[in-house]
Formats: structure tokens, C-alpha cells, sequence
């Protein structure tokens, strides 16, 4: 499949991490999707029932990021794939979450996890 829907810098505070001062005072979250799927009838149509709606699906990866505590961002963006492919008509998900200010006592730009999930 050709076609991509690409949602990038989905910017949400999370309580994820191994230590208890990430559980406890959250940090920000960067998450980045590209779904594939067929759009031919959404273009055919111009409807938006026809298509992936990417502020339905901004707010449903957002209530992923800001819920449920998990230790690692592999968990994290592996829930937030299963969400993209909860729509029948994404073949194909990447998703990257990005966790910028992680307790790394460097300097550093970003530390990010992607994974890639097809309908199977």
C-alpha cells in the first residue's frame, strides 16, 4: 500500500518510566504515526467517514500516552500501534514515541522507540 496518513509530533505529558519521580511528576511525550491504508474512496467521495479522521485518532493515542503507567516505551508504543490498527482499514502502522527528557545523566537531543505493526 502506497497511501500514508503521517501524524507527527503529537506532543502529550505521560507517567511512564522505571523510577518513581517519572511516575510521580510525568514528562512530556512525542509521538509520530504513519498508517497505511487504501484512501482511494475518501478522495473519491471527499467524506471523512471514508477515512482515517487523524484528530479522532490524535485524541485516542493521547489518552494512551496520558493513561495507564507502563515501565518501558516499547510497551507504550506497542498499545499505541495496537490503537492505530484498531481501524479495519489500516493495513500498516509505524509508530515512534519519543521520550525527550528521559533520566540520562548526559547530554543528549532524544531518545525514541519505533515500531512497525502490519494487519496480519
Amino acid at each position: 500500500m502506497s497511501d500514508r496518513i503521517v501524524l507527527t509530533g503529537l506532543r502529550v505529558t505521560g507517567y511512564h518510566g522505571v523510577y518513581d519521580h517519572e511516575r510521580r511528576d510525568g514528562q512530556p511525550f512525542v509521538v509520530d504515526v504513519v498508517l497505511e491504508l487504501d484512501t482511494r474512496k475518501a478522495a473519491e467521495t471527499d467524506d471523512v467517514t471514508d477515512t482515517v479522521h487523524y484528530g479522532e485518532l490524535a485524541e485516542r493515542l493521547a489518552a494512551v500516552v496520558a493513561g495507564e503507567p507502563v515501565n518501558l516505551l516499547e510497551k507504550l508504543v506497542a498499545r499505541l500501534a495496537d490503537v492505530c490498527l484498531d481501524d479495519p482499514r489500516v493495513s500498516a502502522a509505524e509508530v515512534t514515541v519519543h521520550k525527550p527528557q528521559a533520566p540520562i545523566p548526559l547530554e543528549f537531543a532524544d531518545v525514541a522507540v519505533t515500531v512497525r505493526r502490519e494487519r496480519s
